[in-house]
């Protein structure tokens, strides 16, 4: 009997490729649990990072969704100066209709068995609800509700750093941070999306929303007085500031070469369809793009908070280090010449490799 399957050498080879510590697959025919943990690196502390349930077309798309977005929580743990890893992980199937308690109950063993090595919390297509049927099966879980001693919904954090982020880039761009006039196209309205609309219009922004959800779309704009546009409509509009606050890979070869904006900075991880070919092109192009990873960190500072026994006021300052960070990462990128992702790459590594020297030293 023949073991080799031309498959299998190919996943270690994206492992390899990517540096990646460890993936597990997880399989419970019981429960019809099919799911991918990717643990990228732990130098820095244990690997954190939230819990996808997404209907992938197919496995291989789903390991390349884990294995992209692991990485990148390493970065983004490595540039906010927290101690923790980058880890993710990601659920195979419908969430409106496979996901029952038992499904994510038997995902919270699995974790378990990882002994810490992995901690998750909430992603899209999941709750905080799904994080306590985890929580009945492992402590190595985030993002619980406040009631039995959460922190409860990250989404409001992730919007303050999004939104010092913008501050950041305005005051590079504008040469002042105030944001009163100024235009922004927020892309996707969910929790953080509405989060962010709520921030900028507080400061008198011109808000532009759109939502592939109609009735939310309307809704969000009624209520913020912000003015609802057709998603094909997003790249010919003239506004400031494009906020992507949905799916990635929005910014690519065809919606580059129709932007007017002069900033990017929004939620939405993986937003560069392709981080050096569209990195590079922003930067000919000089539009000012925030890295992803950095400026939608709050959540995973909120999650960070949880695990060390912070409390709100101490995750507000941590969230409040984004626009600082944001400005090196803007000043490494124009020193250097290079693009603003390259520079977050190049500050985010420099922090790992320091911390494995002092801990290869004892």
């Amino acid at each position: 009997m023949s073991v080799h399957n031309a498959n299998f050498p190919s996943v270690l080879d994206q492992l390899a490729a990517s540096g990646h510590k460890k993936v597990v697959f997880c399989n419970d025919p019981d429960t019809g649990l099919k799911a991918i943990i990717a643990i990228h690196d732990t130098t820095l502390g244990p690997a954190l990072g939230g819990t996808r349930m997404w209907n992938y077309v197919s496995e291989a798309e789903a390991l390349e969704d884990v294995l992209r977005l692991s990485k990148g929580m390493t970065y983004k743990s490595a540039i906010t100066g927290l101690n923790l890893g980058g880890g993710k992980a990601v659920i195979i199937g419908d969430p409106r209709k496979m996901k029952t308690e038992a499904l994510m109950r038997s995902f919270g063993r699995f974790i378990k068995n990882l002994n810490g090595e992995f901690i998750t919390a909430e992603d899209m297509g999941t709750t905080t609800r799904d994080m306590e049927f985890i929580r009945m099966e492992t402590n190595f879980v985030t993002g619980v509700p406040e009631s039995i001693g959460g922190a409860g919904n990250p989404a409001p954090f992730t919007a303050k750093g999004v939104f010092l982020g913008i501050k950041a880039c305005v005051k590079e761009v504008f040469g002042t941070d105030m944001l009163a006039g100024r235009s922004v196209v927020v892309q996707g309205t969910g929790n953080v999306g509405e989060n962010l609309v709520e921030l900028l219009r507080q400061e008198n922004v011109e808000v532009y929303v759109s939502d592939i959800n109609e009735d939310r779309l309307q809704m969000i704009a009624r209520k913020y007085k912000a003015k609802p546009i057709e998603a094909d409509k997003i790249f010919t509009i003239g506004a400031d500031i494009y906020a992507p606050c949905a799916l990635g890979a929005t910014v690519n070869d065809k919606t580059i070469k129709s932007m007017k904006f002069a900033i990017i900075a929004g939620s939405a991880n993986n937003q560069l369809a392709d981080e050096q070919i569209h990195g590079q092109m922003l930067l000919d192009k000089g539009i000012l793009y925030a890295p992803d990873y950095l400026i939608n960190a709050g959540g995973l500072i909120s999650c960070y908070s949880e695990l060390t026994g912070f409390g709100k006021k101490r995750t507000m300052q941590l969230t409040e280090n984004i626009y600082d960070a944001t400005r090196e990462v803007i000043k490494l990128s124009k020193q250097e010449n290079i693009p603003t992702n390259s520079a977050a790459a190049h500050i985010a590594e420099k922090r790992i490799s320091d911390i494995k020297k002092i801990k290869s030293s004892y």
